[in-house]
C-alpha cells in the first residue's frame, strides 16, 4: 500500500490505538505493539521480514536506553530516600527567600523534577508546602499549583528524567543529552513564568479544603528534617545531578576540541551518559549511607533498588514498544510518500510533535506515555519534517514534552496526586491543575517555536 490511502490508515491505527489504551484500558505496551503488528500487515510488510523489524526495533531500546532510563530513575529514588530533596529544597529557599514563598515552591519543585518523578516530588515537598503556607498565611491553592507546575516542567523537558531520555534517544540524540538539558532549560523559561503568575491568579478565584476547615496540624521544617534524622550536606545533595552534567559538559569540550590524549580520551569515556550517570549514582550511594547505618541499611538500599526497577520496568517496555512502531513506520513506504511531500509536512514544522504528543497526552494520561510513543513514531519522519539535526531534533524532544503537558485531568494520575494533596475539591481540579497544565503546555511550545526560529 503507498500513498495517502495509507497515511489514512496510519491515523486510523493511532486512533485505534489511542482508544484501546484511554476507553478500553489496554495497557500502552500491549496497544502500542498491536498496532505495530496491525500496520505492518497494512503497510504490505512482507510477513517473514516482520518478526525481524519487530525484534531489532524492540532490542534497540535495551541496548541504547535502558541502563540510562536506570540510573536516572534510581538516583532520583535515593535522593527521595535520604532527605535530599528537602535540602534541595531548602538551599531553594535560602536563595530565593521566604518573602516569595510561591516562586520558591516554583523553582524547588522544578529543580527536585529533574531526578524525581513529578507525582513523587509533589508528596515528598507536600509537607513544606504545608509548613510555608502555615508560615506565610499565602493561598493554599496558589502554593500548590505553583509546586505543581515547576514539578510537571522539569518532569517533560530535563534528563535524567525517563521520558525525555527515551524521547531523546528514539529521535537519535541519545548521546547529546547535554545538549537535550541545556534545551530543556532554556525552554523552561516561558511555562514557569505562565505557571508563576497563574498560580497567584487562580489563589484568588479557588479556596482548597484545608484552608476552609483549618483543624490539621502541620508539621514544622524543623519537624521535617527530624524525621530524616540529619540531612546531606549541600554538595552530597546537588552532586548526584550536577556531577553528571559536569562530565558530559566536559567531553562535549573535548571531543569539539578534538583533543585525543590519554586524559582527553578517559573524560569522553566519563562523559558518555550511561558512564555518567553511574557516577551521579556512585554519590547517590554515597549520600545515602553516610546517613545510614552500613550494615543496618544494606537491605533497605536492595529493597530501594528493587522498587525502583519495578517502576522503571513499564517505561522500559513501553519505549521498546514505541521503538518497534518507529521500525514498522521506516520499513514501510509511510516514509517516502512524507519525503515526497515534505513541503507540506515542514510547514506544520515543530507544531507537529507538539499536536501529536497533546492528542496522546489528554487522551490516555500518562505524560511518559506520550512522550515515548510520539518519539517513536517521528523517528522515522524526520528528515522529511526538516528536524533531522541534532540541535533541531533536541527542540522535537521539547516540542514532545510540551504536548506531554497538555493537559493533565481525571485520566492522570499526577491529577489526583496534585488535587488530593492539596484537598482541592474535584470540581475545582480542572480550573486549577487542568487548566494550569493547559497554560504551561501552550507556553512550552511558544517558547520552543521562538527558540526554533534563533537555532534555524
Amino acid at each position: 500500500m503507498q500513498g495517502g490511502l495509507l497515511i489514512i490508515f496510519f491515523i486510523i491505527c493511532i486512533i485505534l490505538m489511542i482508544f484501546a489504551i484511554s476507553k478500553l484500558k489496554i495497557h500502552p505496551f500491549l496497544s502500542i505493539m498491536g498496532v505495530s503488528i496491525l500496520f505492518a500487515f497494512i503497510a504490505g510488510i512482507p510477513l517473514k521480514e516482520i518478526p525481524v523489524i519487530i525484534g531489532s526495533g524492540f532490542s534497540g531500546t535495551f541496548t541504547s536506553i535502558g541502563i540510562v532510563i536506570i540510573l536516572g530513575a534510581l538516583i532520583g529514588t535515593v535522593l527521595e530516600k535520604t532527605g535530599g530533596a528537602l535540602k534541595l529544597s531548602d538551599m531553594v529557599i535560602k536563595v530565593v527567600g521566604k518573602k516569595r514563598p510561591e516562586l520558591a515552591m516554583l523553582i524547588m519543585g522544578w529543580i527536585v523534577s529533574i531526578p524525581v518523578f513529578c507525582d513523587s516530588g509533589f508528596v515528598i515537598l507536600n509537607p513544606i508546602k504545608k509548613a510555608l503556607i502555615k508560615r506565610t498565611m499565602k493561598s493554599a491553592v496558589t502554593m500548590s499549583i505553583a509546586l505543581s507546575a515547576g514539578l510537571y516542567i522539569s518532569h517533560v523537558f530535563i534528563p535524567p528524567t525517563p521520558g525525555p531520555i527515551a524521547a531523546a534517544n528514539s529521535l537519535g540524540i541519545g548521546n547529546h543529552l547535554l545538549m537535550v538539558i541545556g534545551m530543556g532549560i532554556v525552554c523552561s523559561i516561558l511555562p514557569l513564568i505562565a505557571g508563576y503568575f497563574f498560580s497567584k491568579y487562580i489563589g484568588t478565584k479557588v479556596t482548597a479544603i484545608d484552608e476552609i476547615a483549618n483543624e490539621e496540624h502541620v508539621k514544622s521544617y524543623e519537624e521535617l528534617v527530624a524525621g530524616y534524622g540529619k540531612l546531606p550536606n549541600g554538595f552530597l545533595a546537588v552532586s548526584p545531578i550536577i556531577i553528571p552534567i559536569i562530565l558530559m559538559a566536559l567531553s562535549s569540550v573535548f571531543t569539539m576540541a578534538k583533543i585525543e590524549s590519554p586524559i582527553a580520551i578517559f573524560i569522553q569515556f566519563l562523559g558518555t551518559p550511561i558512564i555518567a550517570l553511574a557516577v551521579g549514582l556512585i554519590f547517590s550511594v554515597i549520600t545515602y549511607f553516610s546517613q545510614k547505618n552500613y550494615m543496618e541499611d544494606l537491605d533497605s538500599f536492595y529493597d530501594i533498588t528493587n522498587d525502583t526497577l519495578k517502576v522503571v520496568g513499564p517505561i522500559l517496555f513501553v519505549t521498546a514498544a514505541g521503538g518497534v512502531l518507529g521500525k514498522v513506520i521506516s520499513s514501510s513506504n509511510l516514509v517516502s510518500f512524507i519525503t515526497e511531500n515534505a513541503s507540506l509536512f515542514e510547514s506544520v514544522g515543530i507544531f507537529f510533535p507538539f499536536i501529536l504528543s497533546a492528542i496522546l497526552k489528554t487522551a490516555q494520561g500518562s505524560s511518559t506515555v506520550a512522550l515515548t510513543t510520539t518519539a517513536g513514531i517521528l523517528a522515522p519522519l524526520m528528515g522529511a519534517l526538516g528536524l533531522d539535526t541534532p540541535i533541531l531534533a533536541s527542540l522535537t524532544v521539547m516540542a514532545i514534552g510540551a504536548g506531554a503537558m497538555t493537559v493533565s485531568h481525571a485520566n492522570d494520575s499526577y491529577y489526583w496526586v496534585v488535587t488530593n494533596f492539596s484537598s482541592i475539591k474535584a470540581q475545582d481540579g480542572y480550573k486549577t491543575q487542568t487548566l494550569m497544565t493547559l497554560i504551561i503546555g501552550i507556553a512550552g511550545i511558544i517558547n520552543v517555536f521562538l527558540v526554533s526560529l534563533i537555532v534555524k
